[in-house]
């Protein structure tokens, strides 16, 4: 598992144009680092249209990087009806899933339907609709601060279900200080 004071190191995976990204690109930038599920999961794309709503509200030093459990055309496909702001990528092969522990769990996703039914009821209002799947349904994400220099600031694994995601005030304290 991911813990502060952590060095990530490199993570090379391309994003939804194809082209290869590395996490060393935003040394120099506060981080926030996402583990999502599928590229078309309805709450993901809901978040990532809360970020983009609220993207500005982090700062010129802050930059997000999402990675999903998707081949790349497929994520590709999914985020193009967001006008993205930041970098996803496509983690195909759940490689840096494994390596981070990254946890799966039919728990938490039957959990989110319990305890966050209004997170499906807006994702489905603005269209965030899985029509088709191609990833893991069970992931429960993961948020990671990573400061200038590369080191782990704070991180969050999900705990009561596959929506529980580090809270937005955290994240704008972070990449405001």
């Amino acid at each position: 598992m991911i813990k502060k004071g952590d060095k990530i190191g490199e993570i090379i995976l391309p994003d939804s144009e194809g082209n290869n990204f590395q996490l060393t690109s935003t040394i120099g930038k506060k981080v926030l680092l996402t583990f999502y599920r599928h590229a078309s999961c309805a709450i993901c794309n809901l978040r990532i249209n809360e970020f983009i709503k609220r993207y500005d509200e982090f700062g010129n030093k802050f930059t997000m990087v999402g990675i999903f459990h998707a081949p790349r055309d497929f994520l590709k496909k999914n985020m193009k009806k967001h006008k993205l702001p930041f970098t996803v990528l496509a983690d195909e092969k759940f490689e840096y899933f494994k390596k981070f522990n990254v946890e799966k769990s039919y728990l938490k996703l039957i959990l989110a339907f319990i305890l966050k039914p209004h997170k499906f009821f807006l994702a489905g209002l603005k269209g965030y609709l899985p029509v088709q799947f191609k990833g893991y349904l069970t992931i429960v994400p993961v948020d990671v601060l990573i400061d200038e220099n590369g080191i782990v600031k704070d991180v969050y694994y999900g705990k009561s279900d596959i929506a529980d995601h580090m809270s937005f005030e955290k994240i704008k304290s972070f990449s405001n200080s």
